[in-house]
């Protein structure tokens, strides 16, 4: 069986995101500190954490893509999310901690230091880089929602990639939260009144929660095992049923091991007159045709089963190789 290899576009979608968070962070810590803007210094937190961020997804996709073992048959495909998970908890403690506390702290005190031009540059400067990155993010959203014919927006909800999407939300908060930081120390100038830019740190912790959240809350329901979207579990269920041999499709399980391993399992009840090799020659074809057609699907157990108590069947089980190639299927129901 071939092992899984990482995923070359997704480790270039991290390298380019974390070289421009690296970039932009330098560039924001120092304007905040010439400028004494809270919105900067929260943005060049926000900056900070997305650069960790990247590290961490870097480590998931190496660490997910480690050849199965003995200890562990089914691969590493799950680390990834082990990983994933870490750098959501990075963003929420250390982004939006800093942005939201900074942000009260310049609220209470209303005091600033600093001239706003330079704030004005890094922010121009800053969006137009996160640009690129989310440009090239935006670019693999659509190739892979295209290969699996379904809306970008559909991908990023149900792909098991979570390192693609986690690079999608952090850019898009990124450009957010410039924005916000920009409108911010706009209007502390414009109205002479810190508190704007005590509430654009604010609402840049707040953002850093939501996004966060969503990765945190994805990547946890990926370690608990979460099963493979409902369209796609239809169709296989379909393809089963629509062997040689079977009568119908008792039970049918799946779940994701990875960013680019499904493990199915069924319960098929056979026709009552169909001989071992009958059965056996089913189970190639299943395998032939559900990986054929979904090459992420891993592993394809199939368990004849009787149809109701006391009825003949047959007692062996039947289990269809691994298949040498896979992939995750992220379109939804």
């Amino acid at each position: 069986m071939a092992q899984p290899e990482v995923k070359t576009e997704s480790v270039g979608t991290v390298v380019v995101a974390g070289a421009a968070n690296l970039a932009i962070a330098a560039a924001k810590l120092v304007a905040g500190l010439i400028s004494g803007s809270a919105a900067m210094l929260s943005e060049a937190a926000h900056s900070v954490a997305d650069t960790t961020t990247e590290v961490l997804l870097y480590m998931a996709l190496r660490r997910g893509a480690r050849p199965a073992d003995t200890r562990h048959p089914f691969g590493y495909g799950k680390e990834s999310y082990v990983w994933a998970f870490f750098a959501a908890l990075f963003t929420f403690v250390a982004g939006a901690g800093f942005a939201i506390t900074h942000g009260v702290t310049t609220i209470l005190v209303h005091e600033h230091r600093g001239n706003y031009l330079v704030s004005y540059i890094v922010l121009a400067v800053s969006f137009a880089i996160e640009s690129v990155s989310l440009a090239r993010v935006i670019r693999q959203v659509r190739g892979e929602s295209r290969r699996w014919r379904t809306t970008p927006r559909r991908f990023l909800r149900f792909t098991a990639d979570t390192t693609v999407k986690a690079v999608f939300l952090e850019d898009s908060a990124a450009l957010t939260g410039l924005l916000l930081a920009a409108l911010g120390v706009g209007l502390s100038q414009a109205t002479g009144d810190e508190v704007w830019d005590g509430v654009a740190s604010i609402l840049i912790g707040v953002l850093l929660l939501v996004v966060a959240g969503i990765l945190a809350a994805t990547n946890l329901s990926l370690l608990v095992g979460r099963a493979i979207p409902e369209r796609l579990r239809r169709e296989i269920e379909r393809d089963l049923a629509g062997l040689p041999e079977v009568e119908r499709i008792d039970t049918l399980l799946t779940m994701q091991l990875g960013p680019d391993d499904i493990l199915v399992a069924a319960k098929v009840d056979f026709r009552d007159q169909a001989t071992g090799a009958a059965i056996e020659a089913t189970a190639d074809e299943a395998e032939r045709r559900l990986t054929g057609r979904y090459p992420e699907i891993r592993y394809l157990f199939l368990d004849p089963t009787r149809s109701m108590p006391g009825a003949s069947g047959h007692a062996r089980d039947t289990q269809a190789a691994p298949s040498p190639d896979a992939g995750g299927d992220p379109t939804g129901s």
